[in-house]
């Protein structure tokens, strides 16, 4: 049965206390109707001190006891990529709602198994992605779809910056599902998805660590009528990290680091103009707001990130993988 939400705050919890955990709960925090409720982590120590950070009233030593918490409406999930899965799954089946970082989860069966008990527990279920839900990306997505310019001709989109191999280190353990491919690469992949659809061809190479980790990924989506998408990755390199859209009567750049908030530009007539769009936090507390509306409307999916859609993206990821002979445990 769902809770009733409509009067009351949102309680949420957040499972994994990492970097990213930081950031979406100083956002969650400057939403009126909900409130950080619960913090999870693998020791006690760690949940204490996020917990202060925030002035959050419990702290739990296990991702266990933050499920088995029946006041936490919503989790944010954010642990290493390989657990995505089973940290969902536990919290689905405890009725809780489930906003899950990226990449969904390791492969498009995994996803599968997610979504199939969402439904079966009639519970919300969303990846968190979120870039699909920044104004200026729902911005450039509006020009595209009402073919302000034309047709998109082209897209190009990197993502890349340089980190010292360390073999321990998440984003470099294979058996967490580090690599360029999944923690960043999903990016540019996204952008091509969102604006452009499914290709018809996929073509790519990689670089490796000596670990079996891929250290950079070079991607061509191809589409039909010659439209392409140049897309890469990169832990070994800083790249520009820009979204170039190419259509037929202006250029549309989402400037650099384009998958969190930033401007855009518009070149045409040989002109350049930049729209700001007014940032004052870190952008995560627009996908928290979206789930809240759909929480509180009884909704069980997502009508912007779709499991259609994520459905797509976790394919085209398993696609690549397969292309560039990437292989996890």
């Amino acid at each position: 049965m769902k809770k009733l939400l409509q009067n009351r705050t949102i309680r949420w919890g957040i499972i994994g206390l990492g970097n990213i955990a930081h950031k979406f709960a100083t956002d969650l925090i400057t939403i009126p109707d909900g409130e950080l409720y619960a913090v999870a982590s693998r020791t006690q120590e760690n949940a204490d001190d996020f917990a202060a950070k925030y002035n959050v009233p419990k702290a739990y030593d296990s991702y266990k006891a933050l499920a088995n918490d029946s006041l936490v409406d919503a989790v944010y999930i954010a642990t290493p990529h390989v657990f995505h899965k089973e940290n969902t799954i536990m919290c689905l089946k405890k009725g809780i709602a489930v906003l899950c970082e990226k990449p969904f989860a390791m492969n498009a069966v995994e996803v599968d198994e997610m979504i199939t008990c969402a439904k079966t527990n009639d519970t919300l279920l969303m990846e968190a992605l979120w870039t699909y839900f920044l104004p200026h990306y729902q911005y450039v997505l509006d020009i595209i779809k009402n073919k302000t310019y034309g047709k998109v001709l082209k897209l190009e989109a990197d993502f890349g910056f340089y980190r010292p191999f360390n073999g321990e280190a998440r984003l470099f353990k294979k058996s967490l599902g580090g690599g360029s491919l999944l923690d960043i690469g999903i990016y540019p992949i996204f952008v091509a998805l969102s604006i452009l659809g499914e290709p018809e061809r996929i073509q790519a190479n990689a670089t490796f660590f000596k670990n079996g980790v891929d250290s950079t990924c070079n991607m061509i989506f191809l589409y039909p009528n010659t439209v392409s998408a140049i897309l890469k990755s990169s832990l070994i390199e800083d790249l520009t990290t820009e979204a170039i859209i190419y259509c037929e009567k202006a250029t549309i750049k989402i400037n650099r680091m384009f998958h969190m908030p930033t401007t855009v530009s518009i070149i045409a007539d040989g002109k350049e103009e930049t729209k700001e769009f007014g940032y004052n936090t870190l952008g995560y507390n627009y996908e928290a707001i979206h789930f809240n509306q759909l929480l509180r409307g009884g909704k069980t999916e997502s009508d912007v990130m779709t499991f259609h859609f994520s459905r797509k993206l976790i394919k085209l990821l398993d696609d690549v993988s397969q292309t560039i002979n990437l292989k996890y445990s």
